[in-house]
């Protein structure tokens, strides 16, 4: 692991069964999914934790709606996405895809700040049939972008709105698409390649520098705005940070960044001294 960086990386919350996905709430709590269903509430301050909900699924990406009213969950098991009751805990059925689609494997979930849902349609493994769907506020789906990507992952929106960054694991790298004025997908470019790595997530801060964490190698990198990729911290023991997949921006002044682990049981939380770019759920922190 990096020298500069072991004595800012801490555990987090131990103890959850193999999470992937991470988001944090508008009141500084840390929420994860697990591998066999688990939706988990862990209290900002870390250590505690409680299950809240359990879908029998896989959870893969989780976000919170404006205004934290809601947490959409990505269910690669039940194919679907989940609306969850932040307060009761309460479980809906969002959405199984849309009329020309059906989803496969939805992977990640973003929000706009009109309340609009995008989300990841990695397709198919070894196959480049990745697509993105978008649902209105009352859940009428579409095929935003038909791709085709190489393993639709983690997404996130641009400072000003104007872009959505897309994971493409095995492309291996990350995409971007302008969103238009009407908001229909644009243009289409790569945004950055990143060889012998599976990027998984992906995070702004507020220079609008991007996170992207890998499953593999245990490292996240940091892109800059002329998108040139740095190493932000790597371990090789794979104990600190075993396949970080999904990775957020938290704390009282939004400057720790945390790291599921798909590889282990933990989540991390890093001292990054940088502040995260606020997402639609987090206008308030």
């Amino acid at each position: 692991m990096m020298e500069e960086f072991k004595k800012n990386i801490a555990l987090f919350a131990d103890g959850l069964d193999h999470p992937e996905c991470i988001a944090v709430h508008v009141d500084g709590s840390v929420w994860a999914g697990g591998e066999a269903g688990q939706v988990y509430r862990i209290h900002a301050n870390g250590g505690e934790w409680e299950e809240v909900a359990n879908t029998g699924g896989f959870i893969l990406g989780i976000a919170f709606s404006p205004g934290c009213e809601w947490l959409a969950v990505c269910d690669s098991a039940g194919k679907c996405v989940w609306k969850m009751d932040p307060e009761t805990f309460k479980l809906d059925l969002f959405s199984k895809g849309c009329a020309s689609h059906p989803f496969n494997i939805p992977n990640y979930p973003v929000f706009d700040s009109a309340g609009n849902l995008y989300v990841s349609e990695s397709g198919e493994f070894n196959k480049v049939t990745g697509k993105i769907l978008k649902f209105s506020t009352d859940g009428r789906g579409e095929v935003w972008h038909a791709g085709p990507f190489s393993f639709t992952n983690g997404m996130a929106l641009g400072k000003d709105g104007k872009y959505l960054y897309l994971v493409c694991s095995w492309l291996p790298g990350v995409e971007r698409i302008n969103i238009s004025n009407d908001g229909s997908a644009g243009a289409r470019e790569v945004y950055c390649t990143m060889p012998r790595t599976v990027p998984d997530g992906i995070a702004f801060d507020q220079d609008e520098n991007l996170y992207v964490s890998c499953y593999t190698p245990n490292a996240i990198y940091k892109v800059s705005k002329d998108r040139v990729s740095t190493l932000l911290v790597e371990d090789w023991e794979a104990h600190t940070l075993s396949n970080p997949t999904n990775i957020a921006f938290g704390g009282d002044n939004m400057d720790q960044l945390f790291t599921a682990n798909l590889g282990r049981w933990h989540i991390n939380k890093i001292d990054l001294g940088i502040k995260g770019l606020p997402l639609v759920s987090h206008q308030n922190i």
